[in-house]
């Protein structure tokens, strides 16, 4: 039976789903600056996972398939009277709770413990004594080395709780109720400082909660494809901008499992590409997957209006302008097209919230085709919604897309626009893609990639002067940014071997006309950002 857009609309605001609902955990947020860690760490172990704040923790809990609850640490007192309003009936029901360092100290509280300022405060690695390797310690035996991060601690425990572990100036570091499967851990068992945390993670899901752990890329495959045939229907038509970056490779693949030639991507050359990007997707999703695929060339218009601009939000802002005119005009041309899907991931939906429930400061904008406008009057699909990066690379694999796309380097949605300090010329964007190129080619080709978050080059605004077959020369300056990070968040700077840093400046300076230097940045993420502009 064909869904029409008003019942695709209302299923979506409803919350229904072609199947029931996977079992999983409720991560309760409580202010930790680990809640998306948290989370990484239970889909790791193969376990489908939400995130919610205490102010609607108990609405969430109650419509999931609930196997257990994970509540987190945080920076409060129990005691303050700003400490998080954590509903209490989420003790009432009936499934296993973890609590993590605030959260234990929350838990001990309401069941009747007590909770004060630790004499000695414990911060960094600590030595863990298991007294008991049982439940969540299970196969974890004598002494290990966990992270600890607490001025309070648990005083007394509450009835019916047992010592599992302890430090030497934390009694009741992990302590539980193996009766009703409440258990409490004054270390971060999600950091990787942790050494066993992962298996202490790993005990509670699938020992004490009794998951299955069949959050894979088989079953997430699945699950999403339903989802879409469900929403889109019988004859629905979607529209995708697809950029060729991981998020929307990986969603117009399993939008095109899903209805197949109802698909239309949307792909705008914007003048601002690295070198073969364009030719890459057109190959990969016209060719390989024998996608409907639009390439637009939009590169006159782009450069036209970044003439004369060297603000970087200005840039910004011009060249999301552009992209939502050309896609506005190229998306009306599919006037059967009711969907528009977008490659929204979960640390997008969730970043935006903080621990008392209202929003935080807008960090960035997560339209990822630059903020399309209301009058295309279509609705939303989202297929990544419910993933994280790592999840949608591994789907990527299993869908059988190729390494070039799954596990490329993060690429800005302005392009080479926030690469070039200053203006945008057509002579600039050609020089700093072919130093790019190098870059890609040498790092990629040395087995360095592995290391690094991102590996890029950058064209500053200066010149300086130099000698090259004798002659004085007064040519630009290429900076490479090389960094090491695991989520983009925070960075620190990498250096590479110097007989490689050295190959890449000679062909950048070789090979690349209007370049006779090349430096490294050396800053870190903070203060820096990762990108220049």
């Amino acid at each position: 039976m064909e869904i029409t857009k008003e019942q695709g609309r209302n299923r979506m605001k409803s919350g229904t789903e072609p199947e029931a609902p996977p079992r999983g955990v409720l991560i309760v947020d409580l202010g930790t600056q680990y809640a998306q860690l948290i989370a990484r760490r239970v889909r790791e172990a193969s376990t489908w996972c939400e995130i919610a704040p205490p102010t609607r923790a108990l609405e969430v809990a109650r419509r999931m398939n609930l196997a257990g609850i994970i509540l987190s640490g945080g920076p409060a007192s129990v005691y303050a009277p700003d400490a998080p309003n954590v509903p209490p009936e989420l003790l009432e029901l009936g499934v296993p709770v973890l609590g993590i360092c605030y959260g234990m100290q929350w838990m001990a509280q309401t069941l009747g413990g007590e909770v004060k300022a630790a004499a000695e405060r414990e911060f960094g690695r600590t030595s863990l004594l298991v007294e008991r390797p049982e439940a969540i310690l299970d196969g974890v035996e004598g002494r290990t080395v966990v992270w600890m991060s607490h001025g309070d601690q648990v005083e007394r425990l509450p009835r019916g709780f047992e010592v599992y572990a302890s430090s030497d100036t934390c009694p009741y570091a992990v302590a539980g109720d193996p009766k009703r499967g409440f258990f409490g851990v004054q270390f971060h068992p999600e950091v990787s400082h942790s050494l066993r945390g992962t298996e202490v993670l790993s005990n509670f899901l699938l020992r004490v909660c009794g998951l299955p752990g069949d959050w894979k890329p088989d079953n997430i495959v699945e699950r999403e494809v339903a989802k879409v045939r469900t929403q889109v229907g019988e004859h629905g038509e979607v529209v995708l901008g697809l950029s060729g970056g991981v998020d929307s490779s990986v969603a117009a693949v399993l939008l095109h499992k899903a209805i197949g030639d109802r698909l239309h991507c949307i792909f705008v050359d914007n003048g601002l590409l690295r070198h073969g990007e364009r030719e890459q997707v057109e190959r990969t999703f016209r060719e390989r997957f024998h996608m409907d695929l639009t390439v637009v060339d939009a590169t006159d218009r782009f450069l036209g209006s970044l003439a004369g601009v060297t603000d970087p939000e200005r840039k910004r802002k011009l060249i999301g302008r552009d992209f939502v005119e050309v896609f506005r005009h190229e998306a009306k041309r599919f006037r059967s097209a009711q969907f528009l899907a977008q490659g929204t991931l979960y640390p997008d939906v969730i970043e935006s919230v903080n621990v008392h429930g209202g929003n935080t400061a807008v960090i960035k904008s997560h339209h990822n085709v630059g903020g399309l406008p209301e009058d295309l009057d279509m609705d939303l699909v989202e297929p990544l919604r419910e993933l994280f990066k790592d999840e949608v690379r591994a789907i990527g694999r299993y869908m059988g897309l190729d390494s070039a796309i799954v596990d490329r380097q993060p690429f800005p949605g302005p392009g080479l626009a926030v690469r070039i300090v200053g203006e945008v010329t057509p002579e600039r964007c050609a020089l700093l893609r072919a130093a790019d190129r190098i870059v890609t080619s040498e790092v990629e080709g040395a087995g360095a990639a592995a290391a690094l978050w991102q590996y890029f080059a950058v064209l500053l605004p200066v010149k300086s002067v130099g000698v090259m077959g004798d002659a004085r020369t007064y040519e630009s300056c290429i900076a490479l940014r090389l960094v090491e990070s695991q989520d983009g968040m925070t960075a620190d700077w990498h250096y590479l071997d110097r007989e490689l840093l050295a190959r890449i400046s000679n062909r950048i300076i070789n090979e690349v006309r209007g370049v006779n230097r090349v430096v490294l940045d050396v800053t870190s993420k903070p203060p820096g950002t990762i990108e220049w502009e």
